[in-house]
């Protein structure tokens, strides 16, 4: 998950991530966001609100790391959910998601 964690605070520094419910919710709904990436530990109707919505826009959702590893990874504070924005780092989460190389 390493990996995961770099490509995910790169999409950040760059500019490529909404974080948080709101943010999140806002670039799914306006069609910006190309990747989901929903925390292990979110509370179940959260996680079922989310997964619905990504499912309505046709948005690939994961589940990965906890919210504490999530924010750690952008560097910011607990993150329920991440929404990437950009198709490349979209390319290169899901590479290193599938790979599971740490």
């Amino acid at each position: 998950m390493q990996k995961t964690k770099a490509a995910l605070g790169l999409a950040q520094k760059a500019g490529k991530l909404a974080s948080g419910d709101t943010s999140v919710d806002n670039a799914i709904k306006t069609g910006k966001a190309k990747l989901l990436i929903i925390a292990t530990d979110v509370a179940f109707n959260t996680k079922k609100n989310l997964k619905l919505l990504a499912e309505r826009y046709s948005i690939p959702a994961y589940e990965i790391l906890t919210k504490e590893e999530l924010g750690s990874a952008i560097g910011r504070a607990q993150r329920a959910c991440i929404a990437v924005l950009d198709a490349n780092f979209v390319k290169m989460i899901v590479n290193s998601i599938s790979q599971r190389v740490d």
